[in-house]
């Protein structure tokens, strides 16, 4: 597997090393990881991410 570029999400502010990164794979996975723990990574389909996001934003998800 080729080497990843990680970039850090435009929403992680600050220096704690509290930041989300995230990076793009062929065939189209998405991989994101948090920076405290960078050997901690999931991945996941662009359509997936995209749906879970949704859900996020309308409040769908609840525990």
């Amino acid at each position: 597997m080729p080497q990843l570029e990680w970039q850090k999400s435009s929403f992680s502010t600050g220096g704690e090393g509290e930041c989300v990164e995230v990076a793009i794979s062929v065939p189209p996975l998405i991989h994101l990881r948090e920076s405290d723990h960078p050997h901690d990574t999931a991945a996941t389909t662009p359509r997936a991410l995209a749906l879970l996001l949704l859900a996020l934003k309308g409040g769908g998800l609840r525990t």
